[in-house]
């Protein structure tokens, strides 16, 4: 399928300058899509799902502390970003002259829900790609997640040039990589990695990445359920080993307006795997929502 290129531009938020990238549609219509990508990656990881939404533009921005955009003055928590998402909400939507659709994966699934929950007004709707359901501090995965803050503390706190080699290491990276992909094809393997090596160390510091891993392991989409009474789309994989799709079945059925688009056979990297899927159904959920 046939993807649309992007083009970047630029927000001003509540005074902090906001690179974002625009893959733009024929229709000035229909609501744009505002995509939040996820926990150490910046709009690049978005990119097929957004390429392949052909009937309205869709705006990906670097969250703050990634990619070409700065850590917020005063630093990276939850409360920090849901202003700064707030913020560019109003933007996109003074440019557009409509509202976005909101859209969230992974970590950025946990900021737009807990914006949504405690502002409706700026999602209407919502859109959940491999939410975080479970938390991560909590289960089988908690040894896992303790050695994984230990590693992000330690790359804060070692002396800058041995801290930062440690975060950004190629081979830690692709360690992480390989545990994230599920497809058998070699070639999307090798596109995966690629993208992970090229995008998964262009975070602003070491302190502002900590930060940003404390509120990844700190909060889920299932703390603020009762309160996303929107239209929901959650689209996930059986496969997922960070947001296991047993506990991302519960959240779903505890929603009340909620379509669950459930892809065998994959695991977290939905948008690099079955991005032609995602965007079908992120199409047919935008539909008629104009």
């Amino acid at each position: 399928m046939s993807r649309s290129p992007a083009s970047r531009t630029d927000f001003i938020v509540d005074g902090h300058p906001t690179a974002a990238w625009v893959h733009s549609s024929d229709s000035t219509a229909t609501r744009p899509v505002l995509m939040v990508h996820g926990f150490r990656g910046d709009h690049h990881g978005m990119d097929l799902i957004a390429g392949t939404i052909r009937d309205r533009d869709v705006i990906v921005a670097d969250l703050p502390g990634f990619g070409l955009n700065a850590p917020l003055p005063g630093g990276l928590s939850l409360d920090s970003y849901y202003a700064h998402l707030v913020g560019l909400i109003a933007e996109v939507s003074a440019r557009w002259q409509l509202a976005p659709i909101v859209l969230g994966h992974s970590f950025g699934s946990i900021l737009v829900a807990h914006m949504a929950a405690r502002q409706p007004t700026t999602a209407p709707e919502l859109v959940l790609i491999n939410p975080i359901t479970s938390p991560a501090l909590e289960g089988s995965a908690k040894v896992l997640t303790a050695l994984t803050r230990l590693y992000y503390t330690l790359g804060a706190q070692l002396p800058e040039e041995i801290g930062h080699q440690l975060l950004a290491n190629p081979v830690i990276v692709r360690a992480m990589s390989e545990v994230m992909a599920t497809t058998k094809d070699r070639g999307l393997r090798r596109y995966i990695h690629d993208q992970h090596a090229r995008h998964f160390s262009t975070f602003s510091d070491r302190t502002s990445l900590a930060a940003a891993f404390d509120v990844s392991v700190a909060h889920t989409v299932t703390e603020v359920s009762d309160r996303l009474s929107m239209p929901t789309l959650v689209i996930a994989g059986d496969k997922d080993a960070i947001a296991p799709i047993k506990a991302t079945r519960k959240f779903v059925a505890g929603l009340s307006d909620a379509t669950f688009v459930e892809l065998s056979g994959v695991g977290h990297l939905v948008h690099y795997e079955r991005p032609d899927e995602a965007a079908s159904a992120i199409m047919d959920f935008c539909r008629g929502r104009d």
